[in-house]
């Protein structure tokens, strides 16, 4: 053989640089019908570390068997193929089905041939995506190496730049699903997840917990988000789902007040706020990189930041929502009735909603807009409200008044718990066939809350005690609803709520009178 001529010793180690921890070897092909070739090839090359990672020879003798290589093996770093081999041109119909066929552009191609003649070099190269062309006899075992040096590097590069691309497009569809998060809750379960993705974290658990002290000094511990095997995402501290042992160096540190990494796990301690402190908990399955734990610090400092803000906005809507339940508890006490039946009413309304195949935007702003149906009775007088028996003519028009009174409460407002709240509470007597109050509405004239809270406040009404009745047992209450289909409610809201009437008296045994 004369494509090999000795050299001078030549030096084969680099400069490491930052790689995929699962790299572990240079995939190098020789596609040659020359078994010569391929000996002599590995024989030069064989030592030979790139970046301290080694190389792996991959061998086939044809071009077909050459097209089933890459088919096999789509991360090939680097193939030396042979021009003539079955074919006169088969090489060069392999590289054409590599480019084109499998759409694999990364791999560094080095034509190699015994016969330059018989494919001109300038023809070749212009004609074909290779990044080398040589004549057997010109490479000695230096040009060989210096060739492989370059062809890998190239192909390290070039991994490295579609892993940032591939990063790039995992940070936008990330920040997509972020800011598409509705709840606390669910964006920090995205934030997790798309942090180890992009930072390529290999972790058996992550948790990220706050603690807040109030104006009067009262704490509270909550569990913001949490990730990995086989965990779920809840709020309650007091919650399973984090073991004993790491609740324990979670305080520890909540105590120490300072970040703790090493053996696999790192701690990371935030305080942003005077009354907040939060603390990132990661184990990893792997030893985790030094920029990793540079990134994770820098991701829990301002991710801290941004959970205070959301949970200050959350709480907020949470005590609006909790005064909703409270207004339409206060309501019904005056009326001498239990509270309970307002958040059974939002709880059972909201099930509706979804079991009719509405969005769980609706059913949630229906649960907390339900309870403002009779807000209205503010206004009728405890002589008619407390009244113990049945109320006479002029009695009963006064009653009728509270629909109205309710929507002119709250008409006026934009926010959308409010705006529904005044659509049911105008509406919510309203009868499907058109004899209701206080405008006789009939039909899909009726909003659809409205329809929903008129069958589910009549349901948990007839089951509860009154002044003026008491409570009716389940067959009479579905054979009330039933006679009245299509007369007084929706008849799809009748079949829904006779197919969910098993959870509604679980409801009710949960939230008794």
């Amino acid at each position: 053989m004369e494509f090999l001529k000795k050299s001078p010793k030549t030096v084969t180690r680099t400069t490491p640089t930052s790689l995929p921890q699962s790299l572990r070897s240079w995939k190098v092909a020789i596609i040659d019908d020359e078994r010569q070739v391929h000996a002599v090839t590995k024989l030069v090359l064989g030592n030979t570390r790139i970046d301290d990672i080694p190389l792996e020879f991959l061998s086939a003798y044809s071009a077909v068997d050459g097209l089933r290589l890459f088919q096999d093996h789509p991360d090939i770093a680097l193939a030396f193929i042979d021009v003539v081999m079955e074919q006169d041109d088969a090489g060069l119909n392999l590289i054409h089905q590599i480019r084109n066929e499998l759409q694999n552009h990364t791999t560094r191609i080095v034509l190699r041939t015994g016969q330059p003649g018989s494919s001109p070099e300038e023809t070749v190269i212009r004609t074909y995506d290779i990044n080398d062309y040589k004549s057997k006899t010109e490479l000695t075992d230096t040009k060989l190496k210096t060739c492989t040096y370059s062809c890998i590097r190239s192909y390290r590069d070039i991994i490295t730049i579609e892993a940032s691309q591939r990063g790039m497009r995992k940070v936008i569809t990330a920040s997509d699903s972020v800011l598409l998060s509705q709840t606390l809750h669910q964006f920090g379960n995205a934030v997790l997840e798309h942090m180890i993705q992009l930072l390529g974290i290999d972790t058996t658990e992550m948790y990220l917990v706050s603690r807040h002290e109030d104006l009067y000094g009262d704490t509270e511990i909550r569990l913001l988000a949490a990730t990995g095997a086989a965990v779920e995402l809840y709020n309650r501290w007091d919650t399973s789902i984090i073991p004993e042992a790491i609740k324990e160096q979670i305080l520890q540190t909540l105590e120490r007040k300072t970040s703790l990494s090493g053996d696999g796990i790192f701690i990371g301690y935030y305080n942003t706020n005077p009354r907040t402190e939060s603390v990132l908990y990661t184990h990893f399955r792997q030893p985790d990189s030094d920029i990793q734990e540079d990134i994770l610090k820098l991701f829990a400092a301002n991710i801290t930041l941004i959970f205070q803000n959301l949970a200050g906005r959350e709480t907020v809507q949470e005590t609006q929502k909790e005064l909703l339940l409270i207004l339409g508890d206060a309501i019904e006490q005056r009326s001498k009735e239990t509270g309970a039946h307002v958040r059974r009413v939002s709880l059972m309304c909201e099930l509706m909603a979804l079991k009719i195949g509405m969005s769980h935007e609706y059913a949630e702003t229906l649960r907390y807009a339900s309870p403002l149906h009779d807000v209205g009775k503010i206004g009728i007088p405890e002589s008619i409200l407390h009244k113990p028996g049945k109320l006479d003519p002029d009695e009963w028009e006064i009653m009728k008044t509270h629909a109205t009174i309710g929507y002119e409460l709250l008409k006026d407002s934009n926010q959308i718990i409010a705006k529904m709240g005044a659509r049911i509470a105008y509406t919510h007597h309203e009868h499907w066939d058109g004899n209701g109050y206080p405008r006789g509405l009939a039909g899909e004239d009726i909003p659809l809350e409205g329809r929903i809270v008129a069958i589910i406040d009549v349901i948990d009404a007839l089951g509860s005690t009154r002044s003026y009745k008491k409570p009716w047992n389940e067959a009479d209450i579905r054979t009330y609803v039933r006679e009245r289909r299509g007369r007084q409610f929706d008849p799809k809201l009748v079949d829904a709520a006779l197919d969910l009437f098993t959870t509604f008296k679980t409801i009710r045994r949960q939230l008794p009178d």
